[in-house]
């Protein structure tokens, strides 16, 4: 019998390493490349006028007393000579400007993504354009250079000079095409246009027939704005339209010359459409993707030696003895309950140890459970927490306090591998599990979180890591923060952040919200901006920010239309009890839309309290945010009001926390942050060139300052006619659509909006919705203003 082939594992291929410059380096390299084209410009063009005299100092180019006359002596004659003489001729110019180019890109940081493109046309260019001078120029060969004479002479020796010619030729079509996007029938229109112009300069003074402008709105998909086409036909040329009337209603159907006309015009929007792409694609091959953080280029991060190192540097500390008398207390008292063993096994972490038990068959796992009080007798300890069983796993876990807990710094989370290589939206490392390790979350992904706990248990220091996190990670122009804080302590020192990171109310003072009306009119001014952000998205044909912006990056969204990039915005509220005592709807209301529909367009919210009572914490609030964190709660009750489980009211303080996005509960020390540490932050960012001002939200006109205009048709806004349009064909009574569609500030659009409901066309102001429009159609807008005169 044949033996069986052994079967090799294949060895997996090693990844080869990537090498990337750092900053400082490309700024090095690029000011290099473009100091090194300059010196090669001015000798390419100095050896044009002295490549004779310098024949001699090539000769002796060891001998320091010969000197050349090119510009950088005997280098720039060295140099020059082997690229123009022995080389491309006069086309060599087109290396230093490859040069400079590639140096600029890299000194200024730009994205090099058509450089290799830039290149290889450069150098295809250069060759033909060397064997061109060569072949025209063949009694001069400086023009084309060594290459491109020996090149010419050498296609003569075996196609002819027609053969070369009919050569060059091509190579100029391929270059035309390929490069400038060359066609015959952009050459036909071109002939076109200038022989029609020669023929009405002829013609001038003749007898123009009567003609008559029609006007043909063109409607795109909703990703472009009308196209207004202009054309002029003669009277007798209009087609005839077929005309049935039935009951006095008209019906028009189109002969067959209109329907070929509208053709034409959808062909033309098409070829407008494919136009617009290719522009968006030249324009990133030219210039890059856009840059949002180039506005603060010098922006730097960060340093990790802002963050202190609390507590033991080397980790965890192992207490045998501690381990071992812990085992053997939970192995007596379960036996005491006659519930026998299999396994235990424990796993230590910064503040709890876990310790995993497989019981004996046929005990009933309910019956450990209700050990739980026992069990933390026996071993004289708060916080004992089981887990029954472990998801995941066939074991029961019983997590016992450590008598010694090690503080886990927020230096530690940060300089982690899992932190630093998260690529993540909106990265946040909360601190360690009990396995020990770091535990990283994307609040993008959240969408958003709720944080509970009694005084003193970590809320603050929580909300602070939070913050931390995001500034140690993205830049000023990707994230904003709009900050309340009702008790007006716990975040002030992010106001030396401002103009880096924070958003406000365009009239407000302080980036730090701390009263209640204020708090009230930025909510609302949220809901505005998430709904002027989905109607960006729904023009931008998008489903979320993300495709949004990557969107707006490689230049396919005109700014000109209203695009722009759009930053997240993180609203954290610290008090949320607070808010609700002396607010109660006016907070809940907006709080509850934003946390149904701001998640796509890049909003988030993160709310803490202190009370976590079915009355703060209600059920509208507690339905959109399946993110939630738990500190040390006084009862079961609020523990189940938070995480909808029981657990909290066992933790025992000092940062320790449950958290849940859904499904398991997982338990973490959070990182401490000191507030000496937050200040280094913030003055270490604040220090450094910020925005003019901080971003600035939607302004929002509460209930108070509703109209009390008259009437008066005299004091009426010069666009007040084209304001009224456009809302009666959005049907959107908004001064945010006046805003974008007819290029106002937000103050004139506000005057605009009072006029149209004193008019009776828009219904009078509903809070964070858009006014109700009460005029159906243009035709009952007509009536209505023409009544009115």
């Amino acid at each position: 019998m044949a033996k069986k082939a052994k079967k090799t594992k294949a060895k997996p291929t090693k990844k080869p390493k990537s090498y990337k410059l750092s900053k400082q380096n490309k700024i090095i390299l690029g000011s290099l490349l473009m100091l090194l084209s300059i010196a090669l410009f001015f000798s390419f063009i100095s050896f044009y006028f002295n490549w004779q005299d310098d024949q001699s100092a090539l000769s002796e180019f060891n001998d320091r007393n010969e000197e050349a006359k090119n510009l950088l002596n005997k280098f720039g004659a060295a140099v020059s000579h082997f690229f123009m003489y022995k080389g491309f001729g006069l086309t060599a110019l087109i290396i230093p400007v490859l040069l400079c180019f590639k140096g600029l890109y890299m000194f200024l940081a730009l994205d090099q993504k058509g450089m290799l493109k830039k290149w290889i046309w450069g150098l295809i260019f250069m060759i033909w354009t060397s064997i061109a001078l060569g072949f025209f120029a063949y009694e001069q060969p400086l023009l084309g250079g060594l290459i491109g004479y020996e090149m010419n002479d050498f296609l003569q020796d075996y196609i002819g000079k027609i053969g070369v010619l009919l050569l060059l030729l091509f190579g100029l079509i391929f270059i035309l095409v390929r490069l400038f996007k060359f066609s015959p029938e952009d050459m036909a229109k071109w002939f076109k246009g200038k022989t029609s112009s020669l023929k009405s300069e002829f013609k001038g003074g003749g007898k123009v027939e009567e003609t008559e402008p029609s006007m043909t709105l063109s409607l795109e998909p909703e990703d472009e704005t009308p196209v207004i086409i202009d054309t002029y036909t003669h009277k007798e040329d209009i087609p005839p339209l077929v005309e049935d009337t039935v009951d006095d209603f008209e019906v028009t159907i189109p002969s067959e010359e209109e329907t070929e006309d509208l053709t034409m015009k959808v062909e033309k929007i098409v070829e407008e459409k494919e136009e617009k792409k290719n522009i968006a694609d030249k324009l990133v091959d030219d210039f890059g993707e856009f840059d949002p953080t180039l506005e603060l280029g010098n922006y730097k991060f960060p340093t990790i030696e802002l963050l202190d190192q609390h507590g033991v540097t080397g980790g965890i500390t192992i207490n045998q003895e501690e381990l071992e008398e812990n085992k053997i207390k939970i192995v007596n008292t379960l036996k005491n309950y006659k519930i026998g063993i299999a396994q235990i096994k424990a796993t230590i972490g910064p503040t709890v140890t876990l310790y995993e038990i497989v019981p004996e068959a046929g005990v009933r796992i309910s019956k450990i459970k209700n050990l739980e009080d026992d069990i933390a007798l026996s071993l004289a300890a708060l916080g004992i927490r089981i887990i029954a069983p472990i998801p995941g796993k066939g074991t029961i876990g019983i997590e016992v306090p450590n008598k010694n807990a090690t503080i886990v710094s927020m230096r530690s989370v940060i300089a982690s591998t899992k932190f630093q290589k998260a690529e993540m939206q909106l990265p946040i490392a909360f601190g360690k599990t009990i396995s020990n390790e770091t535990f990283v979350v994307d609040l993008a992904k959240m969408p958003h979180l709720l944080m509970a706990g009694a005084t003193g248990q970590g809320k603050s220091v929580g909300l602070n890591a939070v913050l931390t996190s995001l500034l140690y990670k993205k830049h000023p122009a990707e994230v904003k923060f709009v900050l309340v804080d009702p008790k007006k302590v716990e975040l002030t020192l992010f106001n030396k952040i401002e103009r880096h990171f924070l958003a406000k109310l365009p009239d407000s003072e302080d980036a730090i919200i701390t009263d209640n009306t204020k708090v009230i009119h930025t909510l609302n001014s949220l809901c505005i901006e998430m709904d002027n952000r989905y109607e960006l998205l729904k023009t931008a044909m998008v489903r979320n920010i993300k495709e949004y912006n990557d969107k707006f990056k490689a230049r396919k969204l005109n700014p000109n239309d209203g695009h722009m990039f759009l930053p997240y915005i993180v609203l954290v509220i610290d008090e949320f009890a607070d808010l609700i005592m002396t607010a109660g709807k006016e907070v809940e209301t907006p709080v509850a839309r934003l946390a149904q529909l701001a998640r796509a367009i890049g909003i988030h919210l993160i709310i803490a309290t202190q009370r976590p009572s079915v009355n703060v914490i209600t059920g509208l609030i507690k339905a959109n945010f399946p993110a939630r964190i738990a500190f040390r709660v006084t009862s079961k009750i609020d523990s189940r009001t938070i995480l909808d489980a029981s657990g909290a009211d066992q933790l025992i303080g000092r940062g320790d926390m449950l958290y849940t996005q859904g499904n398991d509960v997982t338990r973490i020390q959070c990182a401490f942050v000191d507030t000496p540490e937050v200040e280094k932050i913030t003055e270490y960012i604040g220090s450094q060139r910020a925005y003019a001002e901080a971003h600035q939200l939607p302004e929002y006109v509460g209930e108070e300052s509703g109209t009390s205009l008259d009437n008066n048709i005299s004091d009426r806004d010069a666009m007040f006619r084209q304001a009224a349009e456009v809302i009666v064909t959005a049907q959107q009574g908004s001064a945010s659509l006046i805003q974008r569609k007819l290029k106002l500030g937000y103050n004139r659009a506000g005057r605009i909006v009072d006029q149209l409901e004193a008019a009776g066309i828009v219904g009078p102001f509903e809070g964070s919705k858009a006014r109700q429009v009460l005029v159906p159609d243009l035709v009952a807008l007509d009536q209505l203003l023409n009544n009115e005169l």
